[in-house]
């Protein structure tokens, strides 16, 4: 038996080497995605076991090599964490993987003893009534005792997680009855003192919940992005809701005008709408180039024109063809031409006009949709296009959807005075075709990682 004071010191540093291992493995991305997949192909558990057992097999290894560091010896821990992560498989398998280098110190029953221990844990893993509560086992098992207690003191049963902890700690007492039968055949370090050896047992313990712990601090991040990446897709796709069918009623009211005393050119109109729609159907990107935004935009203005008569409703463009093939939100025009139609001309006998203009300037392109309707009073500045109060909701629908796929990258700026007219200026970064194509998968689906 080892040195008293030499087993305590090497039950601490053996915490600290399970930690350390834990951290170092999850700063892989493809271990942390292992990690995240219940449900693992063969390919997944080969991998699995490599990353985990290549780690402690080196620990035997430092164990033989460098004196007294016993602490880097954990191959037990190791094929107990295999088996409950990975299954049976992965822990027989991963259990006589990481026992390899014991073979060169003629510790022969290390590897029987390993699959034994791994086998066991990957059973405890398959018995398991949710695999959350296999990630919520604690290291601080005199609470979980405690709460088991208190929870089964009617009707006492056996959870999965006080059945995990009287697992590890019979194989741990398993593994010191071979030590003792068959000396040099399996390593261990025990103590004859009881307050020593019960530490040792809690240590084995301690080891294994830190590990999975810290891993399922690595889960829990994924989990989080994942919920983040289907509340993006949500709200891209609540807005994008929310601008069609506020488009198709307003131009369906254009239309129904016409059908009685203009039938031939409401036929004209709706021909126009059901292109209109088709785009919409055919077209599921959240980027298109500003050239095809604007063409949305005349088809739209066709209908509005006839709405107004073309005395009353004037369109002057003034565009950069430097601007024309850059990537815009889809629908991010429309709405604004619309706000200047429905809030700005709308209630002016006379009618006016509506300003299109767009400018490329050092890596950034600027838009404008201005009117010379009523005006909305004073001026509003968003730096961050967010809450727009009462600017109806295609205007506050651009400045949120403006915000989910440029963050305060881009700026929206409403200036509007009483009887002079409206003027909406966006700023947005130039994105190049492949980023914004990557930027409106981020928004409109759920990773495959």
């Amino acid at each position: 038996m080892v040195e008293q004071r030499l087993v305590l010191v090497t039950l601490l540093v053996k915490l600290g080497v399970a930690a350390a291992v834990a951290s170092a493995l999850v700063r892989s991305v493809r271990f942390k995605s292992l990690l995240f997949r219940e449900e693992r192909t063969l390919k997944d558990n080969i991998q699995l076991v490599l990353f985990i057992g290549l780690p402690f097999a080196l620990g035997i290894i430092v164990r033989s090599s460098v004196r007294n560091f016993l602490a880097a010896d954990m191959s037990f821990e190791a094929a107990v964490l295999m088996g409950v992560i990975g299954g049976r498989a992965a822990g027989a398998a991963g259990g006589a993987f990481v026992a390899l280098p014991a073979l060169i110190h003629g510790e022969w029953l290390t590897i029987p003893f390993n699959m034994f221990a791994g086998l066991i844990a990957g059973m405890l893993r398959d018995v398991a009534s949710d695999r959350e509560a296999i990630w919520s086992f604690s290291p601080f098992i005199d609470l979980s005792v405690y709460r088991w207690i208190r929870r089964n003191l009617t009707r006492p049963k056996i959870d999965w997680q006080i059945l995990f902890l009287l697992t590890i700690l019979l194989l741990r007492l398993a593994r010191t009855e071979l030590a003792l039968a068959f000396p040099g055949l399996v390593f261990t370090v025990d103590s004859p003192k009881l307050g020593v050896e019960i530490a040792v047992y809690a240590t084995s313990v301690l080891a294994i919940g830190i590990v999975m712990k810290i891993w399922n601090n690595a889960r829990i991040e994924i989990k989080l992005e994942e919920q983040q990446r289907l509340v993006l897709q949500a709200r891209m796709e609540a807005l994008q809701n929310q601008i069609n069918p506020h488009f198709l009623f307003n131009t369906l009211n254009s239309i129904s005008s016409l059908v009685r005393f203009d039938p031939d050119r409401a036929r004209d109109l709706i021909i126009k709408l059901a292109s209109i729609l088709r785009r919409l159907l055919r077209s599921s990107d959240a980027f298109v180039p500003l050239r095809e935004e604007l063409d949305f935009v005349d088809d739209y203005l066709d209908i509005e024109v006839v709405r107004f008569g073309p005395d009353k409703l004037h369109v002057v463009k003034d565009l950069d063809p430097a601007s024309l093939e850059v990537a815009v939100p889809c629908m991010l025009l429309q709405p604004l031409v619309e706000n200047s139609i429905k809030h700005g001309l709308s209630s002016r006998i006379e009618g006016g006009s509506i300003r299109l203009t767009s400018k490329l300037q050092d890596g950034i392109l600027h838009l404008e949709v201005a009117d010379d309707g009523v005006g909305m009073g004073a001026a509003i500045l968003l730096e961050r296009p967010s809450g727009l109060g009462g600017t109806g909701i295609g205007m506050a629908n651009v400045a949120e959807r403006l915000k989910v796929l440029y963050g305060d990258a881009a700026k929206m700026v409403i200036d509007s005075h009483q009887g002079k007219g409206t003027s909406v200026r966006l700023r947005l970064p130039v994105i190049p075709s492949v980023e914004a194509a990557a930027v409106a998968q981020e928004a409109r689906s759920s990773t495959h990682r």
